[in-house]
């Protein structure tokens, strides 16, 4: 179907020139607004948005001759299935029109609550293109008696979403205004709440592509809280890692779950493996973890060694995006109860020789002290580095301290107030944020929040704020808050206007351009150490 329409669009495009296209397109808002009564956005939206009912219309036309005035005096006399167009101007493909257009009806007024619920929709804000993909999964909603579907809306607004975060939820999931409130989606809601995640931070991880089963999802939480996730364990999985719920809906945990049950593993050690390894259920973790297990079950390894393995490297195991099986022996020339061997003596060559990037690079840095290679790997993974990456490596040689440090620094900019996602910008642009302690950070944010009274966001526009010192941030700032008391200065400069010049520039702005500023300045050197 896809090659039809491909090829139906390029005879489209060929035959028919771009001046006899936008002559129909006017013929059809003509027709549409002026016989038919469409509203003037009605019509436009549709003539603008159906290409291939234009296509037809223009088929049925000799297009050598005047194309305004054969298109006109054609549908003077033919009138069209409006539903057609309309619903391609949705977002609908002509393989989807067959079962959704009317078989009785060719007039979208003789379906006029369909119609007053598309413009109820539209007006609240729905992207039209995604209108149609909302009519093919739930077109119960257009079927809404006057009035009931303004309601349904403004129940998710009831339970603390925005307007932004309804309009992408319903896009992308339309059976919630199915009904009445979705129970189980709000009490996934509930759930997420408690975790600290705020209510419309799940727009961020939807999709339009997506399929959501709220249940699932919430069953999956309280899962592994049964296991033994704490609240604050939950809340960053969830925050570094959505795509473990939004993503399957949560069904990859159990899948991993369950395949390490297979092995033989006890309840109590899967969820000791789990807590050990909390981040390995990332999507990219559990897949290269699942990857990893079938490799060893095809080079015939025993249960007894695989869980061994499993148990002692699940962190490698995860972050590690291997060969094949094959691939490695044809590269070591060695059969696969050879390759098995040499796995179950030293299962990191395992990992040196069938990653399929820089894993002997990662060995090298590693070398020095291989737990916290472990650590700050997993860490970096969480802030979406690809593993083995080139930029990775060169992160692993960037970031000074711990694994456990570095998210402890991590989660103080988090709790700080800024976003989850704008931390990890953050630290990609300026990564040597995270080489400071988490007092001096703290300091930094105080400084700026408390004394400043800059909003904390100005670090994302300039993160290089965090890295400069202490004095230079308490000289500097000293002087332009008193120049700044005296007029002298603009309110709420860019915090790279003040920190990032040189000093002679600084001078120059911010100390001369006051009678009294280059004694003041003197003597804010001399006395101010520390805030």
């Amino acid at each position: 179907m896809a090659e039809s329409v491909q090829s139906s669009s390029s005879r489209f495009a060929s035959r028919f020139s771009r001046a006899a296209k936008t002559e129909a397109q006017v013929v059809l808002f003509d027709y549409l607004h002026s016989t038919r009564n469409f509203s003037f956005m009605d019509a436009e939206h549709i003539s603008k948005n159906s290409p291939r009912f234009l296509q037809s219309l223009l088929f049925k036309i000799d297009p050598e001759k005047d194309v305004a005035k054969s298109l006109t005096k054609f549908l003077r006399y033919n009138p069209i299935n409006e539903f057609e167009p309309f619903f391609e101007s949705l977002g609908l493909s002509s393989s989807e029109l067959a079962s959704l257009v009317p078989q009785r009806l060719i007039f979208l007024s003789d379906d006029s609550v369909m119609l007053d619920n598309f413009h109820v929709l539209r007006d609240y804000g729905i992207p039209l293109s995604k209108m149609g993909k909302m009519y093919k999964e739930a077109r119960e909603i257009f079927g809404y008696d006057y009035g009931v579907l303004a309601l349904e809306l403004q129940v998710y607004e009831n339970l603390g979403l925005s307007k932004p975060t309804v309009i992408k939820l319903v896009s992308c999931c339309p059976s919630l205004l199915v009904g009445g409130v979705d129970s189980e989606f709000a009490g996934f809601l509930e759930r997420i709440k408690v975790l600290g995640i705020k209510n419309d931070e799940i727009g961020g991880y939807l999709s339009v592509k997506g399929m959501y089963d709220w249940g699932r999802m919430l069953d999956t939480l309280n899962f592994l809280d049964r296991i033994g996730y704490t609240k604050e364990q939950l809340g960053d999985l969830f925050k570094t890692n959505p795509a473990v719920l939004f993503q399957g809906s949560g069904k990859k945990v159990y899948v991993l779950f369950g395949r390490l049950l297979k092995l033989g593993l006890k309840m109590n050690e899967v969820y000791s493996l789990f807590m050990q390894n909390p981040h390995i259920l990332s999507v990219k973790c559990t897949k290269n973890l699942c990857k990893a297990l079938d490799f060893l079950f095809d080079i015939s390894m025993g249960i007894e060694d695989i869980v061994h393995i499993v148990s002692t490297h699940m962190e490698l195991m995860g972050s590690c995006s291997l060969k094949g099986p094959k691939t490695v022996c044809r590269e070591l020339n060695v059969k696969k109860d050879e390759l098995c061997q040499i796995i179950k003596e030293d299962p990191l060559k395992w990992f040196s020789v069938a990653s399929k990037s820089g894993f002997q690079s990662s060995v090298q840095v590693a070398s020095t002290d291989p737990s916290n290679y472990l650590e700050k790997t997993a860490f970096l993974l969480r802030l979406g580095y690809l593993e083995n990456s080139d930029e990775m490596l060169k992160a692993l040689k960037q970031f000074r301290g711990r694994g456990d440090q570095l998210q402890e620094r991590f989660d103080c900019l988090v709790n700080a107030g800024l976003d989850c996602n704008d931390v990890k910008n953050l630290i990609r642009h300026a990564p040597m944020v995270l080489n400071q302690s988490r007092d001096v950070i703290e300091k930094k944010i105080d400084c700026l929040k408390n004394w400043l009274g800059y909003p904390l966001e100005s670090v994302v526009a300039f993160p290089a704020y965090l890295c400069y010192d202490m004095e230079r941030i308490n000289h500097r700032f000293s002087m332009y808050v008193w120049l700044r008391e005296r007029g002298a200065a603009k309110a709420m400069l860019s915090l790279s206007t003040i920190l990032a010049c040189s000093d002679a520039r600084f001078v120059k702005y911010f100390v001369k351009v006051h009678p009294e500023g280059p004694t003041k300045w003197e003597g804010i050197k001399k006395s101010l150490h520390s805030i």
